[in-house]
């Protein structure tokens, strides 16, 4: 991986996807983790430390250590940074429907909550909400629809989390993001990798000779061990959903995402 290059080109996307819009500024969360660390970096490179805005959004059992670390980014790359707290709205909604609602339903909404805030302060600003999900999350569904997933420009889509470290580290991430595990911090302790039952580095190997190299199921399972590569392929599957728009039914010769397509570059 040549990380200059892939700077450029990131850097480049983002300056060319947000002048087609006629906006300037940039909006993202910042969870103290390592995705949204590149994300800020490539922002502040392409636009301009001033231009990009980051907030971070902690819940009451949210891992204190990471609002720690999303301020060390935000001042590690000179951009804006606030803090809102969104446990008053999440233990609202939740008292006042469902005080019984799991761990996955509260975790859900409080992505979503955090989603809803970026696009209002991206409107407030003038500017779009810039998405930090990389290759191996979209892949595996590992997100929620309409919460982190979503966004109006995603830089780090079509890079593999392991990819990720390599790039964060030429980019001059702060020390304790590069050393700390890949975490989505719904709960104290919470580790991605102990959720998903592997490390990203056997994840990625498999998702790169699945995705990028075509291999088959079959010679994948003579390679790895069939009950891993039936997880990864299974969670390929049942989160296709999530990476694309809504389906639309079919009425008309002209269907939007279907035979109607148009590029970005069409207009505003």
């Amino acid at each position: 991986m040549d990380a200059a290059q892939i700077t450029a080109i990131l850097t480049g996307f983002l300056r060319e996807e947000l002048r087609k819009t006629g906006l300037t500024k940039a909006a993202l969360g910042l969870s103290g983790g390592i995705d949204s660390a590149v994300v800020c970096a490539l922002c502040a490179q392409a636009l301009g430390p001033d231009n990009v805005y980051t907030l971070c959004m902690p819940y009451k059992t949210s891992n204190p250590e990471s609002a720690a670390h999303a301020r060390l980014c935000a001042e590690t790359y000179g951009v804006h940074y606030q803090v809102i707290d969104i446990t008053p709205q999440i233990d609202a909604y939740f008292d006042a429907t469902d005080a019984a609602a799991s761990v996955l339903r509260r975790g859900n909404k409080m992505a979503r909550e955090r989603m809803t805030i970026l696009y209002d302060h991206s409107a407030k600003l003038g500017g779009l909400v810039i998405g930090t999900s990389n290759k191996t999350e979209l892949l595996l569904g590992y997100g929620t629809q309409h919460g982190d997933l979503a966004s109006a420009l995603n830089p780090i889509g079509d890079i593999y989390k392991t990819q990720i470290f390599e790039l964060a580290k030429f980019l001059q991430a702060p020390e304790p993001i590069l050393k700390k595990a890949p975490s989505a911090d719904l709960w104290a302790g919470q580790s991605d990798e102990a959720e998903l039952g592997y490390t990203y580095a056997q994840i990625d190997e498999l998702l790169a000779e699945l995705i990028e190299q075509r291999i088959s199921e079959r010679a994948l399972k003579e390679k790895y061990a069939p009950v891993f590569v039936d997880k990864i392929i299974a969670l390929v599957k049942k989160s296709q959903f999530k990476r694309r728009l809504p389906l639309i039914a079919k009425l008309s010769a002209r269907t939007i995402d279907r035979e109607f397509r148009y590029p970005r570059d069409w207009g505003v």
